[in-house]
């Protein structure tokens, strides 16, 4: 059973960055595609990036491209979210998930079986 918890998220201005962290309770994390998405007020849950196990070929929706970098270190059982440049549309709960079904980079909700409790990150204009 994997457990993530997010963390780095936070009030910001628009411009600035934001690194989110999430942990991984299982040393099996490193076998398995890791993504970030994000869920506004009144809005569905949208993806972000994703990595693969390996750390190779990370993905990223249009949004994200040019500004953020998703990484990984499984030596720590972490992933990371570097944001840069933010916006005031970046405002979301932001949630890390593992898919142990689905290789690759998965890019879709339901390709991803465990998820992290999700961390606000705000951005002022």
């Amino acid at each position: 059973q994997e457990v993530l918890v997010e963390s780095g998220g936070g009030l910001v201005q628009a411009g600035g960055s934001l690194r989110l962290s999430c942990a991984a309770s299982e040393r099996t994390f490193s076998r398995y595609a890791m993504g970030w998405f994000r869920q506004a007020p009144g809005k569905e849950r949208e993806f972000v990036a994703a990595i693969s196990w390996s750390g190779s070929s990370p993905y990223y929706a249009d949004s994200a491209k040019g500004r953020f970098a998703i990484s990984r270190d499984n030596a720590k059982n972490t992933g990371y979210l570097q944001m840069n440049s933010l916006k005031p549309e970046d405002t979301a709960v932001y949630y890390c998930a593992v898919s142990t079904v689905v290789g690759g980079t998965p890019r879709n909700v339901n390709q991803y079986n465990y998820w992290g409790q999700g961390t606000q990150v705000t951005v002022s204009s």
